[in-house]
């Protein structure tokens, strides 16, 4: 997977523990979220259209 420019990885300001996702979205139309336990473990990719549904989704709920 091509990481230009290199991920900018970031997570909640409502994180008070280490158990949290993280999430880089300053990549040109996709957005990346991993586990903030295991930063060398899988990373999951979604599209902007997508990560933007789910978050929206989320709010709601």
């Amino acid at each position: 997977m091509d990481l230009n420019p290199a991920p900018n990885w970031h997570k909640s300001s409502r994180s008070d523990s280490g158990s949290c996702v993280e999430v880089a979205d300053n990549l040109p139309g996709r957005v990346l979220v991993r586990d903030s336990k295991e930063r060398q473990g899988p990373v999951l990719t979604f599209s902007l259209r997508h990560w933007r549904g789910f978050v929206n989704l989320t709010k709601r709920h």
